[in-house]
């Protein structure tokens, strides 16, 4: 006879540089999910999970372009519904888009690197970059999110760099997860977090090529990266979503 588990299944959604893979980390370094960690498997991988021999941590599962797709995710919705069974948590990561723009650059810049890309991707090639990774941003964080905004629990990238150990908490909670019994895991991955950037300074491992030594502090690196005739031009195509999130822009300058 199986054991019912005691944690749930757990699957982190996001746009990319949003902190997703420091958050998957999070899972890594847990007892009860070490071994059952998958870092953006190939969706049809999924199909293969035992997923009754114990709870299973997925970070953004993908399906190869061309396939179909619920529109700003990186898969079909309910064949993900389907795969992953109860009981399951759905974890939506979002950073500020200014932040999330900044860090956005150097995969965007790549022949537009990061997924799933919204359907006038290339279209969008001919604007300015930071136009580019606004319109990622927006693709995911609103025509994606809406998908699975009544399931969904919303996580912020603030709470995961500046108190990692809150953070951890929220998760617990969501997921089901004992942490008495998982306070070694916890601490050992909230000691690598920080809001400091520096070289010496912690990156999530799977992510080091996209990284850049250009800001001190990644909360509100825009205001390192950006200028405010950047703000200005990525501002419609992501009020929306930014409001969605709880995000507010700064005021306008004026002239």
């Amino acid at each position: 006879m199986v054991e019912a588990l005691t944690s749930a299944h757990a699957v982190i959604l996001g746009c990319g540089r949003s902190g997703t893979s420091i958050f998957g980390e999070l899972f890594e370094s847990l007892p009860s999910y070490r071994g059952r960690y998958r870092f953006e498997p190939a969706f049809d991988d999924l199909r293969t999970i035992d997923f009754k021999a114990g709870p299973v941590a997925i970070k953004v599962p993908k399906r190869s372009s061309g396939e179909r797709m619920t529109p700003g995710l990186p898969f079909l919705l309910e064949d993900l519904l389907a795969i992953v069974p109860e009981p399951r948590v759905i974890f939506w990561q979002v950073r500020h888009p200014l932040d999330a723009i900044c860090s956005l650059r150097p995969g965007i810049t790549a022949d537009w690197s990061h997924n799933p890309k919204p359907p006038d991707w290339m279209e969008w090639q001919k604007r300015p970059v930071i136009m580019q990774c606004a319109r990622h941003w927006q693709h995911i964080n609103e025509t994606g999110y809406r998908a699975v905004r009544d399931i969904a629990a919303v996580m912020h990238y603030e709470d995961l760099v500046c108190d990692p150990h809150y953070f951890a908490r929220q998760v617990c909670d969501k997921a089901g997860i004992d942490m008495i019994d998982h306070a070694e895991g916890i601490e050992a991955w909230a000691a690598r977090v920080g809001n400091a950037k520096s070289p010496d300074s912690y990156e999530a491992k799977r992510q080091t090529h996209w990284s850049r030594q250009d800001h001190t502090t990644r909360v509100e690196r825009w205001r390192e990266n950006m200028s405010p005739e950047d703000v200005e031009m990525v501002r419609p195509v992501v009020e929306t979503a930014a409001r969605l999130h709880g995000y507010d822009l700064p005021e306008r300058v004026s002239a």
